[in-house]
């Protein structure tokens, strides 16, 4: 897992968490190519997962909070909000909390 300050791509901590509150964001967690070795600056999108607060979904906000993400990060970003039983195990070691509610 990296730390926020070995991904190849910039990250605004304060950002992410105002972001992530505004939302109703419980945790925030980066995986895939932007934390393994194999990321492509010209071509690699970010792949995020997020966890809501109990009572806290974004229904049709969704698509706008992968935008305003996409803002944050300056890159493409693919928005999960669970990783299911497939896609859990072949990423839940990759998985690297960027923002996580205290």
């Amino acid at each position: 897992m990296k730390t926020l300050e070995e991904l190849p791509i910039k990250i605004d901590r304060e950002k992410i968490a105002a972001f992530c509150r505004e939302r109703g964001i419980r945790k925030l967690s980066l995986f895939g190519s932007v934390v393994r070795d194999d990321f492509d600056p010209e071509r690699s999108d970010v792949d995020v997962l997020v966890e809501f607060l109990p009572g806290r979904k974004p229904g049709y906000g969704f698509v706008h909070c992968r935008e305003a993400l996409e803002e944050l990060l300056g890159r493409p970003v693919d928005l999960l909000t669970g990783l299911g039983r497939r896609l859990g195990p072949l990423v839940k070691d990759d998985l690297s909390p960027i923002y996580e509610q205290a």
